[in-house]
């Protein structure tokens, strides 16, 4: 029996849409009826939607959102459904086709690589609006991926001359001494991620034609120092794992004509615990230069699986405990 101030809205969906949109075994729908508490039929080839209004409204809204991506060509995935209901919530639901419009470029499989979050879109503007920008946030948040889709495009586009990508080679306290090999097998295992994501963007075949010319480098940030880079589009990755003066040695060796961006996730240092970070050194000093932006992406901009999210808002939760207790511990004594 329906209550008297049940609202019910109906939309016209397209078929061969709605079985994206629902997802499998209607997983997506079930989503959206608990998250907003509304209940949602397929009927007569449209959607009907029915709860109180503003619930309504607010889901109507999503669903209208998933049909214009689903209408451009994209698949329909678990992370972007969720993102929507967020954004469904804060009633900013026209924020997820406005951040679809924006391609960056496409994988060697046709796959086109946009930023999927408003995090995400506020740090591929940065990166092309600015000459340094600074990509800071956890796991699976697309920095370091985004990054290199615009780089791979600035260089397609002859806007940059090569392709520098960069991280410390050292983390997680070992040695390389340890490690069997000449310097490169040694080396190469630090840099493997970024190797996989030029593979995936450019494919396999042009990275190594490009690589043997010299127009693309892939090397630990030891290799940087006594070097002036122009012309270059450069990538450090892993900042955090940077002391303060390696950061300073890497930012004064740009010249003129290149981009930067540095990448780095702040919780997962790797340095010896009464060392610096160089990032959280850079993002005290430099804040305020014109020409430098910090984008800062959140739990929210995660792009991986679901899980990726709620472990890293646990893990957030978790540290902002035990920070509290050690400072009620240390106040008591």
């Amino acid at each position: 029996m329906s209550s008297n101030n049940e609202y019910s809205l109906r939309l016209d969906i397209p078929s061969r849409h709605m079985q994206k949109i629902f997802g499998m075994q209607d997983a997506y729908v079930k989503k959206l009826e608990r998250d907003f508490g509304v209940a949602i039929v397929d009927r007569n080839g449209g959607v009907t939607v029915t709860g109180s209004e503003t619930a309504v409204k607010k889901a109507a809204g999503v669903l209208e959102q998933l049909t214009a991506i689903s209408e451009r060509g994209n698949e329909i995935e678990e992370q972007s459904v969720d993102y929507a209901i967020t954004m469904g919530m804060e009633e900013k639901q026209d924020v997820l086709e406005q951040i679809d419009k924006d391609c960056i470029c496409h994988t060697v499989n046709g796959k086109p690589i946009k930023p999927k979050t408003l995090g995400q879109k506020t740090y591929v503007d940065a990166m092309r609006n600015n000459m340094i920008v600074f990509g800071i946030g956890p796991a699976g948040t697309g920095k370091t991926y985004l990054a290199m889709a615009m780089a791979v495009t600035a260089f397609k586009n002859d806007e940059v001359s090569r392709i520098i990508l960069t991280r410390p080679a050292i983390e997680a306290g070992e040695k390389l001494g340890f490690l069997p090999g000449d310097l490169q097998s040694k080396v190469d295992p630090y840099l493997r991620p970024l190797y996989d994501a030029l593979y995936q963007i450019m494919g396999a075949e042009s990275f190594a034609k490009n690589m043997e010319k010299g127009l693309i480098e892939v090397a630990p940030l030891a290799y940087m120092r006594g070097r002036t880079l122009d012309n270059a589009y450069i990538i450090l990755d892993e900042a955090q794992n940077t002391t303060p003066a390696q950061m300073k040695m890497f930012l004064t060796r740009i010249g003129f004509g290149s981009k930067v961006v540095v990448t780095g996730d702040a919780s997962q240092k790797d340095l010896p615990s009464h060392t610096k970070s160089g990032l959280d050194v850079a993002a005290k000093a430099l804040g305020k230069i014109e020409g430098i932006e910090f984008c800062s992406l959140t739990s929210r901009d995660v792009v991986r699986h679901p899980l990726v999210q709620r472990i890293v808002n646990a893990y957030d939760e978790y540290e902002a405990k035990e920070t509290y207790r050690n400072r009620e511990k240390h106040g008591k004594k």
